[in-house]
């Protein structure tokens, strides 16, 4: 960043009337150095700033004269032209700002002549009649205000006329916004005027026959009007509160009964006989009429902010008034919903605590009495907060954080002098905020309140893990910056204290022991989202408080990194890729310290507390976020000229060369983000080098800055730019993945902005110009061709950067190609095509590298030279292209108009509408120059996107435009389409649409004599005579060639409205859209928005619309301004009275037309009243309720649909609340309607409710607290719906059958929680007979029940549980009550707030009533579901006193709990059977539910005894015998458990002696187990299990001898699906591994399934098979790593070994990070071996998949050497270097092959693997493995066959690089890119066997793979069949020829 240029002051010039400027010339003196020559020079001067230079002469001219001049009749007449000048000039002009001051300064002798000047003048402007220019003279009379009764009579007629203008203009937003505006502002002068009324007046004005005081009266009466007005802004209402109140103040006498008046006026109790005539005249309306809620509102506020309220001033009246305004307030905030007006209350709600505060400082004791905290006022004001702590608007939330911080200092006030921590109160207060769960955003706002007010002391006595909860839920990004605020206060409160208690330094370590452990230990293995919100909200505002602390943590990171480095070496297993651990805490750590300046230097902080070896493992490591602190911490530093050093610029080098393949885009943005901060480090601290450099003969350099000579900094910097951009052009090498090329192109785009031209003299050590050449100019011409957007866009901005040096590298002949691939481009059938061409057009149209044959187009010729402004060459270039289009355009919309399937099959038009609005959308269209050649342009445009839209918009009105065309080869399938295909009536003149067509196997059509019959000029002839193109029609083609149409028309008149002038009359010459273009734009709009059925096309048109109404509303034609509103009516009006018949569409969701009136609303002022919102909600809300005239439910539909769209638009924020309630009310009525549509639309509607009353949701589960909320803030919000709700519930309790009609009352209220209200309905729901009903009811009741109360709720509810004598009973009800036991149970057992010995004993009495009730469990009771339920509760128990107890469970034994459970489970179906062919409902329900519980009964009858199953009647072998899958499953998962913690490590025990010698029972399970899930799990819980222990029993056991076993495993894993296949592929490879290990001597004996298993391995590495898959490949070559892979003595084969090394390269180079991720976790291993951990520096390190891939190659490189294999080895690197050949087979036949599009089919797109990156760390690794001594070459034979091979692709490349069209790069980009990969994995073999000849050197190699010799590129990129045998010839002579001719030399 170079040095920025000040910004220009802009200063409007002074000027005078003619009359004026003659007196100044009659008084100038000759010589000019009197004060009327000064003033003439100056208003003849044309500058403004020059103006000042002579304003400020003035006052030093004067101080020159004596006194006698103030008679002068120059000076004189100077003052008085001065005061004119003072007030012509507006208030923002900087002239009346230095005038002001001037004359501030004037001598005291000319002060009365100056302002008796100044009040004539004002006296004249007074008398102006304009009504527009009394803002100016209201603005004016704030500087100048000597003539009260003047002023004041002005200010009152302005008023009265501005409001009467402000009725007159209703519509007008633009003038109406101008007359608040000065409305606001003639209140607030009056106000000022007002209060310096007596100190310029004394008393005389208070007599009432005063013209002052009468002025003054009547403005107090248009006040009193203004408060009540509702058609004027709230702020004009409420600053009329204020004046009001502040004219009684100082009207009203004697002051003492102010209070009194102003309280019976808020109160609505005035005596009318008692007070004076004067206020009963001017505020009649507030003491006898009925004053509206928002006028009381601002009256308080008036109150409250011009009383005087310090000091106790008013006395006791002025108390009693405090205390009636905050009753008032309280009533207020009952009424008042709207959110403005709720605004405002909070406001003056915290205002009253203010004045309650200032009053309380010298008060009476009763009103501390009335004000202390446990009095009801203050009750009231925390029921507020508590009730408003969590409301949407933020301003609203800080509101409340201010009252209670006011409350706290209300209570200390009325308790002063007393201890405040024991203060009960106090207290009280904290104990019930930390009762509160930590996802309510109010309490953290709360508690710091109270520790700022109280210390922290306290809370950390109650709870000294405060803290660490805390930082627990930074997890969730809502409730982070609250809780970091907290951490903040509590933490730097905290410190005063230990520093103020302690006088040694030991409270440092104490202070480190609360906040810092947590924290680190956060950030060491807290999860991910904690760990970054920590480290961006926490982190660095512990160190910006307490940098010393940076040490410390420092030092314990470092110690945690030594010890876990130690631990890794033992074992490789490295953890997960989740894990950032202590290396990742210490990065973050150091780069916030950094960032903030906490570390003195870089070379401090490499020497001192990191290494560079750390640093390196940061850069690459497998965590993304370590990376980017590591990174973060290189660039970062709080000094921009901070020199960046030589270890630093190596550093990134190296992050570069890893990390630009980043899959994340947040990552990738943060990288770029902070490349740019080092960029412009770079250039800040470079200009200070130069400076140094310049000045090196005066000064020395600073020794603090730079060690070395300034020069050598410079050429370090320059030389690394240059090094960086190498990289960066690098990676856009063919086939590079979007990833790479968008970081790349991103960080480039930086680095030509941060280091730009040259200007003036800032130095710029960098200049990417000089770094561009041919090749690289191709490579982002190149970047055009991707399927992604985001990298045109970057290449585009790129290229524009540098485009004084782009053009360079272009010649006529390939721009005529460039344009000739546009224009083909934007007619293909693939609508990525035409983005590219909307590219390639606007580089053509900027380069100004058109064909000059387009000059035809212009009609007006414009010769451009050298010399011409850019942006007239744009203009003319962008018209010339754009006349291009619309000729091509017209001439096939003509053809469409003939048959619209030959336009979709070979012409779709949207590309050509496309690209002119790319073309226009970056040219600015507000200062055209051409101006007659636009017009008829835009005027033809307009006509030819009518036309266009014509031809396709009956595809998409149809009523079903997706099946329009049929597709289907038989005649019955045509003919049900024929009704579709009636009701539309194209302009199509074959018989298509009016017969529906069957479409033959091979139908098609020949475009040959179509392109005959298209008349093109040469530029745009796009289908050579010859080509014969041939396609066949899909209905998907029709279809996304009418949307895409539509689509693309909308988007342009949108555009056009946007941006192009508009002329206010027709015959004005300043516009280009005329008034009747925009109103037919606008009809088009609304037809298109009503009519279309097809959702792409009227999404996209609506975006189009919104564009057009937002135009509309700021235009200041009154015309077009009032067409939204024009607009609303009459599609309200069309709603109203629609019918089946209506065009409208019902269904679709209502279409476009929520759309519509979408777009209409959410273009309305904000800042207005909202009148449009209002009046449409009021309609909606009407049409929506339910009605009885079931033939006329479409307009509720409708409105239905349309209330969903306007409650989903986050653009009408707030302003959309108020309706919520009766939007609520229409919804759930909705419910009821016999009607589905209704029904589903009041679905969809409800579930937009949802989301807009408690947020979008944040987590899966649906009872998240984080999208909750109290009931008490839901019905202060919403308080209409508490009746509405608890009728409708009770409704719904009493039905009989409420099928569907209660859920949406289980949606709502589960979001409740605290409610208070409704949970014995809850409960009777309960027993609906609809079993989801009962379910959702039982979760519904939950929030009713305070935690406290769950236990004795429970009882209660057992307790009318039927007992098993009662004969009559309902199981629906019995089921209920069970549901809801067990929900609320769950409930308790999940609450974190009880001790453990309440809960146990909570649980005790529970356990005491189930028993009671047993018989439920039993087969007494013969329903299954029922039974389910109530054993689910009994396990619950169990599992809850599991939690309270940890040793044993002496409660359930001493309970005789365990012997009623093995009672019901010896009398249960497990024991005893079921019957034959027995089928209950809820059987698998229950026999899980048994299972379960059985599994506990057993695993505590084993606790207990020490023994085998002793005491339970069936054991685990008797239930994985049952024939029911269910209990199998749950007993095999049970098991599974305990044996994966047992191999884990994980178990206390290990193994329980239960389990021992289970391998028979599993083999013989394995053999016989037929369902899919419980085999799987057999196959897992083998795979855990020691092979030794049961490999050895399979020949007794199953017939099998352990290689049999290993075939049938493998078997079973080749066929199988997924997870079995996965599950088999791991036992058998463990099963592999153990015979490799027990029976070395006899491995040849298992030789065949080793090559079997190698195979298999290889089979499930292959892309198409699921991610389960390949994890379960990674998995197994990570195990076996050290006994296959890196085995210093190879066990299998070479060609083996290295099918597993290729397993693994292909799995790092995966398309699915959880493979990748894993792959890397092999590599780790394979690189942390003893004979293999010096092969590379980051043994034992966790690392990127990136990089591994290279270290992956380097450690088997290294093995072939250890081997001694490398030449056996050698040809099968070269094969995988060379690729299998298929993708240039490939690359054959899609070259031969007829064109046949597939609409849907894109380009080959890959996200993460790049083959040329692969091909470059192989041939790297190659060379430097090949350049050590002590190797044999391959042999003879072998190298021929290679170098044959070799020599065939050369060739075969060579050939098909000729068949390429010209510009093949982008009109066949797919086949290009193929032939570019093969060519350069071609090129690097050729280079290795060249090496292996001896025939090529070293320099040779170190070049890039891609980065061949000019030669070698051009043979790339031939163009023209002319050209064919030139490039031939010079393929032939360079590198690629060179090889060849060696190595046929060497055959």
């Amino acid at each position: 960043m170079g040095v920025k240029k000040k910004k220009e002051m802009q200063v409007a010039v002074l000027t005078i009337c003619h009359q004026d400027l003659e007196t100044l010339k009659s008084f100038a003196d000759v010589e000019g150095k009197n004060l009327a020559s000064l003033l003439l020079r100056c208003v003849q001067l044309t500058d403004g700033v020059s103006q000042i230079h002579y304003v400020k002469q003035i006052v030093p001219l004067l101080e020159k004269v004596d006194e006698n001049g103030v008679c002068d009749p120059t000076i004189q007449s100077c003052l008085d032209i001065l005061a004119g000048i003072y007030l012509s000039l507006s208030l923002k002009n900087p002239l009346k700002k230095v005038l002001a001051s001037s004359l501030n300064s004037l001598p005291e002798f000319f002060l009365p002549e100056a302002v008796h000047r100044f009040t004539s003048r004002l006296q004249e402007e007074l008398n102006t009649t304009d009504l527009y220019s009394y803002r100016k003279v209201i603005d004016n009379i704030s500087s100048c205000m000597e003539n009260f009764n003047l002023v004041l009579h002005f200010l009152q007629k302005s008023l009265i006329e501005i409001v009467e203008e402000n009725r007159k203009c209703a519509g007008n937003h633009i003038i109406q916004t101008q007359l608040m505006n000065d409305l606001l502002v003639g209140i607030r002068v009056s106000m000022m005027l007002v209060q310096k009324v007596q100190d310029f007046q004394g008393n005389l004005w208070k007599a009432s026959n005063s013209p002052i005081w009468q002025n003054m009266c009547g403005l107090l009466s248009i006040f009193t009007k203004f408060l009540s007005d509702d058609d004027l802004l709230q702020t004009v209402q409420s600053t009329s509160g204020l004046a009001i109140i502040l004219f009684i103040k100082t009207m009203f006498h004697p002051s003492e009964k102010i209070p009194h008046l102003i309280s019976s006026v808020l109160l609505h109790s005035v005596d009318c006989t008692s007070v004076p005539e004067w206020f009963m005249s001017s505020c009649r309306s507030l003491c006898c009429g009925n004053i509206s809620g928002s006028a009381v509102l601002f009256l308080c506020q008036g109150t409250l902010a011009m009383l005087d309220w310090q000091n106790g001033s008013m006395g006791r009246s002025g108390e009693a008034l405090l205390l009636d305004t905050a009753h008032v307030l309280f009533t207020l905030s009952s009424q008042i919903k709207e959110p403005t007006l709720e605004m405002f209350l909070s406001r003056i709600m915290a205002s009253w605590t203010n004045s309650a505060i200032q009053v309380l400082e010298s008060s009476s004791p009763s009103l501390r009495d009335s004000l202390n905290g446990n009095s009801s006022i203050v009750g009231r004001l925390l029921e507020y907060v508590y009730t408003h702590w969590e409301h949407p608007l933020d301003a609203l939330r800080h509101q409340t954080k201010i009252m209670f911080k006011n409350l706290l200092q209300m209570h200390r006030l009325t308790v002063e002098g007393a201890v405040l921590v024991p203060d009960p109160f106090f207290v009280k207060l904290t104990e019930s905020l930390l009762r509160l769960e930590w996802h309510i955003k109010g309490k953290y706002m709360c508690l710091g309140c109270l520790v700022e007010c109280i210390g922290i002391e306290y809370i950390l006595a109650i709870d000294k893990t405060i803290p660490s909860q805390i930082l627990e839920v930074m997890g969730d990004q809502s409730l982070v910056p609250y809780a970091s605020d907290l951490l903040e206060t509590m933490f730097k409160n905290h410190k005063s204290h230990l520093k103020s208690q302690t006088a040694e330094s030991s409270w440092i370590d104490q202070w480190h022991e609360t906040w810092v452990s947590p924290l680190l230990f956060i950030l060491c293995e807290g999860n991910l989202d904690q760990k970054s919100y920590v480290i961006d909200y926490y982190l660095p505002k512990l160190l910006s408080y307490s940098p010393e602390s940076l040490q410390y943590m420092v030092k314990i990171l470092q110690t945690s990194i030594d010890a876990k480095t130690g631990q890794e070496q033992s074992f490789p297993s490295l953890g997960s890729c989740n894990s950032r651990g202590a290396l990742g805490a210490l990065m973050a750590c150091l780069r916030i310290a950094r960032a903030h300046g906490h570390l003195q230097s870089a070379t401090d902080t490499w020497e001192n507390l990191v290494s560079g070896a750390r640093i390196k493992q940061g850069l690459i490591h497998q965590h993304c976020q370590v990376r980017i602190d590591t990174l973060g911490l290189l660039c970062e530093s709080n000094r921009s000229t901070e020199i960046v050093s030589m270890e630093e610029m190596q550093w990134i080098q190296f992050f570069i060369t890893y990390n630009l393949n980043s899959q994340s885009p947040g990552v990738r943005q943060q990288i770029c983000s902070l490349l740019k901060k080092l960029f412009c480090r770079i250039q800040e601290s470079s200009q200070v080098l130069y400076k140094l450099e310049q000045n090196k003969s005066k000064h020395e350099p600073e020794k603090e800055l730079t060690k070395q000579h300034p020069s050598v900094s410079l050429q370090q910097y320059k030389n690394f730019m240059s090094s960086i951009c190498n990289s960066l052009f690098e990676a856009l090498f063919p086939g590079s993945s979007y990833s790479t090329r968008f970081s790349a192109l991103t960080i480039l785009g930086s680095i030509a902005e941060v280091f730009h031209v040259p200007e003036g003299r800032i130095y710029t050590v960098y200049q990417l110009n000089h770094d561009i050449d041919v090749g690289r100019f191709q490579a982002l011409m190149e970047c055009f061709t991707s399927t992604f957007e985001d990298v045109k866009m970057l290449a585009f901005d790129l290229l524009m950067k540098l485009s004084k040096t782009a053009v360079h590298f272009q010649d006529s002949e390939k721009l005529q190609g460039l344009f000739q691939a546009a224009l083909a481009l934007s007619t293909s059938t693939k609508p990525y095509d035409c983005v590219t061409a909307s590219y390639l057009l606007n580089f053509l149209i900027w380069q100004d590298a058109l064909p000059s044959s387009l000059s035809a187009y212009l009609t007006q010729q414009v010769a451009c030279g050298d010399g011409d402004r850019p942006a007239t060459v744009v203009e003319r270039n962008t018209l010339m292209v754009i006349k291009c289009l619309m000729e091509n355009l017209e001439e096939e919309v003509y053809q469409a108009e003939n048959s619209l399937l030959q336009a979709a099959a070979s012409f779709p038009m949207y590309g050509r509408v496309h690209c002119i609005t790319g073309a226009l959308q970056k040219l600015s269209l507000n200062s055209l120059q051409l101006v007659s050649e636009w017009r008829p342009v835009v005027e033809k445009l307009l006509l030819m996107s009518y036309r266009l839209s014509t031809v396709v918009s009956p595809v998409i009105q149809s009523s079903s435009p997706e099946g329009l065309i049929p597709m289907d080869t038989d005649s019955e399938s045509a003919s049900r389409l024929q009704m579709i295909l009636n009701e539309i009536q194209p302009r199509d003149t074959n018989d298509y649409f009016n017969q529906a067509k069957i479409l033959k196997e091979h139908d098609s059509f020949d475009m040959k004599d179509l392109n005959a019959s298209v008349v093109n000029i040469d530029i745009s002839t796009e289908i050579k005579g010859k080509e014969v193109k041939t396609c066949d029609v899909t209905a998907q083609m029709v279809l996304v060639c009418c949307w895409r149409s539509m689509k693309e028309v909308a988007l342009l008149l949108g555009t056009l409205c946007q941006l192009l002038p508009m002329q206010p009359v027709p015959e004005s010459s300043d516009g280009l859209l005329t008034v009747e273009q925009v109103k037919e734009i606008g009809d088009y709009f609304k037809q298109h928005l009503l009519q279309s059925r097809h959702r792409g096309a009227f999404e996209l048109a609506y975006t189009g619309f919104v564009k057009l109404t937002e135009v509309l509303n700021r235009c200041p034609n009154v015309s077009l301004q009032k067409l939204p509103e024009q607009w609303l009516w009459s599609v309200l009006e069309e709603i109203k009275c629609s019918d089946p018949s209506s065009k409208l569409c019902a269904t679709r969701r209502s279409a476009g037309i929520p759309f519509y009136i979408q777009a209409l609303l959410a273009s309305e002022p904000k800042k207005g009243k909202m009148d449009l919102l209002k009046i449409t909600m009021k309609e909606l809300i009407s049409l929506a309720g339910p009605t009885d005239d079931l033939q006329s439910t479409v307009p509720q539909v409708h409105a239905l649909n349309i209330l969903r769209a306007l409650f989903r638009d986050t653009r009408l924020g707030e302003n959309i609340i108020p309706y919520v309630a009766d939007g609520a009310k229409a919804a759930i009525l909705g419910f009821t309607s016999p009607v589905w549509a209704v029904r589903n639309s009041s679905t969809l509607l409800f579930s937009a409710l949802i989301t807009r009353i408690f947020g979008v949701k944040r987590a899966k589960d649906e009872l998240s607290k984080t999208n909750r909320m109290t009931g008490r803030e839901f019905f202060s919000r919403f308080p209409e719906l508490y009746p509405f709700l608890l009728k409708q519930l009770e409704t719904v309790a009493n039905a009989v059958d409420s099928r569907g009609q209660a859920w949406w009352l289980m949606l709502i209220i589960p979001a409740l929680w605290e409610a208070r209200v409704g949970g014995t309905l809850e409960a009777r729901c309960g027993h609906s007979p609809v079993y989801h009903s009962r379910e959702m009811a039982a979760r519904a009741l939950v929030p009713f029940v305070m935690i406290d109360h769950i236990p004795n709720t429970i009882r209660t509810l057992l307790a009318t549980l039927p007992s098993c004598t009662d004969q009559c009973f309902r199981q629906n009800h019995i089921h209920g009550t069970l549901l809801q036991v067990f929900h609320l149970l769950q409930a308790y057992s999940d609450s974190k707030h009880r001790t453990n010995s309440d809960f146990q004993h909570e649980l005790t009495d529970i356990t005491v009533c189930t028993k009671a009730k047993l018989w439920l469990a039993k087969r007494q009771n013969p329903c299954l579901v029922t039974r389910a339920v109530y054993i689910d509760i009994l396990f619950l128990l169990t599992c809850c006193l599991n939690k309270s107890v940890k040793d044993n469970q002496p409660v359930l034994e001493s309970l005789g709990f365990w012997e009623e459970v093995r009672g019901i489970i010896s009398g249960s179906e497990l024991i005893t059977g079921f019957p034959c062919a027995f089928k209950a409902p809820g059987l698998p329900q229950y026999l899980e539910s048994l299972t379960r519980l059985t599994i506990a009964a057993v695993w505590a009858a084993a606790a207990k005894s020490g023994e085998r199953e002793r005491d339970v009647p069936i054991s685990f072998s008797q239930l994985l015998e049952s024939a029911f899958p269910e209990v199998r499953s749950l007993t095999l998962e049970a098991l599974l458990e305990k044996f994966l913690s047992a191999a884990s490590g994980l178990g206390e025990k290990g193994l329980p002696p239960l389990l021992c010698n289970m391998g028979e029972k599993f083999l013989l399970l394995a053999m016989k187990e037929n369902h899919p899930e419980c085999f799987c799990k057999i196959l897992k819980i083998l795979h855990c299990m020691d092979p030794g222990e049961w490999l050895p029993q399979t020949e007794h056991c199953v017939h099998l001898t352990p290689k049999e076993f290993l075939i049938w495993t493998m078997d079973v894993a080749s066929n199988e699906r997924s997870e079995i296949q996965s599950v088999a592929l791991r036992l058998a490879s463990k099963v592999i591994s153990h015979h490799m290990q027990t029976c070395v001597e006899n491995r040849e004996l298992i030789a065949a399934e080793l090559k079997q298993w190698v195979q298999l391995v290889i089979l499930s590495c292959e892309d198409h098979l699921p991610t389960e898959s390949r994890l379960a490949v990674v998995e197994v070559l990570t195990s076996t790593a050290p006994l296959f892979l890196t085995n210093p003595h190879p066990i299998l084969e070479l060609q083996d070994t290295l099918a597993l090394w290729k397993c693994v390269l292909t799995l790092l180079q995966s398309e699915e990070q959880a493979v990748r991720d894993a792959a890397t976790e092999t590599v780790t291993t394979a690189m942390s071996q003893e004979n293999t951990c010096q092969s590379t520096e980051f043994a034992f390190c966790q690392v990127d998949a990136s990089i591994a891939l290279a270290l992956a190659l380097a450690v088997l490189c290294d093995l072939l050497q250890q081997w001694n294999q490398l030449a056996p080895g050698l040809p099968i690197l070269l094969g995988w270097l060379l690729g299998d050949g298929d993708d240039l087979v490939v690359c054959v036949e899609s070259m031969h092959q007829v064109e046949d599009d597939y609409l849907f089919e894109k380009a080959e797109v890959n996200f993460w693997a790049e083959t040329l990156i692969f091909v470059k760390y192989l041939c790297k690794h190659l060379f430097c493995l090949l350049s050590k001594s002590g190797w044999r070459l391959p042999s003879p034979e072998m190298l021929c066959h290679l170098q044959r091979m070799v020599s065939e692709q050369c060739r075969l490349l060579s050939q098909l690089f000729r068949e390429l069209p010209p510009a093949a790069e982008f009109v066949k980009t797919v086949e290009f890119t193929r032939l570019r990969i093969q060519e350069e994995r071609t090129l690097a073999c050729l280079k290795l066997l060249a090496f292996l000849e001896g025939k090529e050197g070293e320099d040779t190699l170190v070049l890039s793979v891609w980065d061949s010799s000019a030669e070698a590129r051009r043979l790339t990129l031939p163009r023209t069949e002319q050209h064919v045998e030139e490039n031939l010839g010079d393929w032939d002579g360079g590198m690629c020829g060179f090889f060849l001719t060696n190595l046929q030399e060497t055959c």
